[in-house]
């Protein structure tokens, strides 16, 4: 009867929320200060609005959302006027936030002069439709959002095309949908971006009205075939790192979390840093030397964040697979974030989407300079196993290079063998693939003890030492 009596109250306390306005999340305005940015930025932004609708969780759950949302929409160029929550059991079929709304967020669209309207969650084509009409401004979801952000930051021949393939997937089924927001644009053309389509519109979302399903299907058919051959040299290169014995660590995480930043501390990658939200999409990877004198690579992957669309994981499967094949997966964790037991859950989702569920895991807090000590404090308490960081000052960085040395493989043979002097190329093999243990220099030449795989075991066997 009590858990009847709680949902029945939950259900009241919902109906209640919902015969409210809209509730304003505070902070979420873009500043502008400086007037140089303020011309510059006022030529290229679109001035949006934003909205959400809270169906479980606490306000803050639901507040942290729409910050994400807010910090998505500046990286793809939009000017934040207002943030907007609208509390409902779950978003209105027809409108997203309910008939009754539409109206109080037309008022704020008008009040503040917004030209886009940008939606906390995946529209149908017909909520889409339907709001935009009802606004009477472009309406953008959380998903073509994020495709806007990727197709901005895409650089390599495979992260374009992964790219173009998720939009193309997305628009596909929206095309009637999109029609009128399409028939006002400029029609620019190529992936990444361009001043003529705004917000959501980079990349395929700028070709003709016309562009029929026929024709994105034939492009979408040749785009999978391309990455499909881009997927068999990323294979062709981890089956040779596989050959030689190398130890693969992918460093994954929320986007943000200072992935690059760390691989550029533990290998000197040079890969760009940038405080924004996918600021790198192509995946970097570094050799790196063990203090045993093993040579293991490190690779950065794309960021993760909460209900990342499906069409991006799809798109960029090959590039995620580098996670699922990895011998030890770097878990980055930004501990000055709100919430960051969301992002390790959010991350945990996409890995076992892709498979690497089971590879084993170095957790790692970054930011730890920016974080609070109460925050710092219960992380540790609720991951005693892991490493705290601060890739911007260096602070631990040792420390997770060892505890990074510690997690890879551990060849299984133990030989102790005499190797000729004349075969010095084998010695070189043997401290780059093996552990060694022991060296010394005898007559007959050099003495080793050292650990190993099966492979080199048999090519150690005929100098077998007693």
């Amino acid at each position: 009867m009590d858990d009847q009596a709680d949902i029945d109250a939950t259900i009241g306390e919902l109906e209640l929320e919902d015969r409210h306005a809209l509730r304003r999340v505070a902070g979420l305005s873009t500043e502008l200060t400086d007037i140089t940015e303020v011309e510059y930025r006022q030529l290229r932004l679109e001035r949006v609005v934003l909205v959400g609708v809270w169906t479980e969780g606490t306000s803050t759950d639901a507040d942290n959302s729409l910050i994400e949302l807010a910090a998505l929409a500046e990286t793809a160029g939009s000017q934040v006027l207002e943030g907007l929550i609208q509390r409902r059991g779950r978003p209105d079929p027809a409108t997203f936030v309910g008939r009754g709304k539409v109206d109080e967020l037309l008022a704020v669209v008008t009040s503040t002069g917004a030209d886009t309207v940008i939606c906390d969650g995946e529209l149908s084509p017909s909520q889409l439709r339907n709001l935009e009409q009802r606004v009477k401004v472009k309406v953008v979801d959380r998903t073509a959002l994020i495709l806007d952000i990727f197709a901005q930051h895409a650089k390599s021949k495979e992260g374009k095309a992964q790219v173009e393939l998720a939009q193309l997937q997305y628009l596909l089924p929206r095309l009637r949908g999109w029609g009128e927001t399409l028939s006002r644009q400029s029609g620019g053309s190529g992936r990444g971006g361009g001043a003529g389509g705004g917000v959501g519109l980079r990349g395929p979302g700028e070709t003709k009205l016309e562009t029929d399903r026929r024709r994105i299907n034939v492009r979408i058919s040749r785009l999978k075939r391309e990455i499909k051959g881009l997927r068999v040299v990323r294979a062709t290169k981890r089956a040779r790192r596989n050959r030689n014995g190398v130890p693969a660590v992918a460093i994954a995480g929320y986007t943000n979390a200072g992935k690059s930043s760390l691989l550029n501390r533990l290998t000197g990658a040079g890969v760009l840093v940038e405080d924004a939200l996918f600021a790198t999409l192509d995946p970097t990877t570094r050799r790196a030397r063990a203090a045993d004198g093993r040579v293991y690579t490190l690779s950065d992957t794309v960021g993760f964040v909460r209900h990342l669309p499906h069409q991006i994981v799809e798109a960029f499967r090959s590039t995620l697979e580098e996670v699922a094949e990895a011998d030890v997966l770097v878990h980055v964790v930004d501990g000055a974030h709100p919430d960051p037991e969301e992002q390790v859950r959010a991350v945990h989702e996409v890995l076992a989407e892709v498979g690497a569920e089971s590879v084993p895991e170095l957790l790692v807090v970054n930011k730890i300079d920016s974080a609070d000590e109460e925050t710092l404090l219960r992380l540790k308490r609720s991951w005693p196993d892991a490493v705290f960081v601060s890739a911007r000052s260096g602070r631990g960085i040792d420390d997770l290079r060892a505890a990074v040395e510690a997690h890879l493989p551990r060849p299984a043979v133990e030989l102790r063998v005499v190797v000729p002097y004349d075969r010095g190329e084998l010695v070189a093999r043997l401290h780059r693939r093996a552990k060694v243990l022991s060296t010394a220099h005898i007559a007959e030449g050099t003495a080793l003890h050292v650990r190993v795989d099966q492979a080199l075991a048999a090519e150690l066997a005929p100098y077998l030492s007693a």
